[in-house]
């Protein structure tokens, strides 16, 4: 028999279900397996799925199924965990989620599971190296989400500033997925003209303009959840534009969460860099030249992640 593209998707709450529905409208993989440990949650929202087949772009099959299922895996996508209540940051959820994918993580690899993993379950840059450190797989298969969404988020709010498709906006997010992100503003670019150009040396309304936007790209996720209670259409999207990256083999610059191994000036911590994403997973960190002031940021997020990723807090 060919060999299709399997996607299996563990946890379906908010987020787990808005990346199944995106993937099957957008047409990426032949097969998504769904796993919950509300088993019957997890067969109805098969079902539920299953019904929109007929109006979807391509064939797929779906349904709810078990650990075992994650042996002919191409692709393993966790999205399990505690969510983030009102108040709370995502390093906060750390204890909470750590020994909740010890188990999940170590029961996918008793089934001889083989492929690659996506997380998004919050922290995502400690839960990536939770799950990399039980799965003992190489590096490049274990991937976070990392700042993907954030990145999308900055893209957003400089196309709304400038009315412009924000399509066309090339700026990145980097940094831990949380509070210490940080927009790299020095090669941020609206088409081929450097944003900084479109202040013409006014460097006050450039300065009040990046303050802002920067703010509103990090602390989005406390205002969606202070209005409606989570965030999971838009993380959901970006979790489907990792896996299309991955199962079509497009060597994509993503900025996703993966291992830092002297990149950056830094070892042992997953933090959301660009890198090229393809079927082998991460195929390379892509380095650009930070200014002074991106490098200070740059290393204050990883000082933040090391703190919470001590041996004392988090036992592997």
């Amino acid at each position: 028999m060919r060999k299709v593209n399997r996607v299996v998707l563990v946890g379906t709450g908010a987020v787990g279900c808005s990346y199944a529905y995106s993937l099957i409208n957008q047409g990426v993989a032949e097969e998504l397996v769904l796993i919950d440990v509300n088993e019957l949650k997890a067969e109805g929202e098969a079902m539920d799925l299953n019904h929109g087949i007929p109006l979807a772009p391509s064939p797929i099959k779906v349904w709810k199924g078990s650990y075992e299922d994650c042996g002919s895996a191409d692709l393993v996508v966790l999205t399990a965990g505690l969510a983030q209540k009102p108040g709370e940051t995502r390093l906060q959820l750390v204890e909470k989620n750590k020994n909740i994918f010890k188990q999940i993580v170590g029961s996918i690899m008793a089934s001889g599971f083989d492929g690659i993993f996506l997380v998004a379950t919050n922290p995502v840059d400690i839960i990536t190296h939770v799950t990399w450190k039980v799965s003992g797989l190489p590096k490049e298969r274990v991937i976070g989400s990392g700042t993907v969404l954030d990145t999308a988020r900055l893209q957003y709010e400089i196309g709304s500033y400038f009315n412009v498709d924000p399509r066309n906006v090339n700026a990145y997010i980097l940094g831990e997925h949380g509070d210490t992100e940080f927009p790299v503003w020095s090669h941020a670019t609206i088409g081929v003209k450097r944003i900084d150009d479109y202040f013409e040396e006014n460097s006050e309304l450039k300065t009040e303009v990046f303050e802002q936007i920067h703010a509103n790209v990090r602390d989005a996720a406390y205002h969606i959840i202070q209005r409606k209670g989570a965030t999971y259409y838009a993380i959901g999207m970006a979790l489907v534009r990792i896996t299309k990256a991955i199962l079509h083999n497009e060597n994509c610059i993503l900025p996703v969460s993966t291992l830092l191994e002297g990149e950056y000036g830094h070892h042992d911590v997953f933090i959301g860099v660009p890198a090229v994403v393809n079927r082998d997973g991460v195929r390379e960190v892509i380095e650009i030249n930070l200014n002074e002031a991106e490098k200070a940021q740059f290393d204050h997020s990883v000082a933040v992640l090391k703190a919470i990723m001590n041996p004392e807090k988090v036992e592997i």
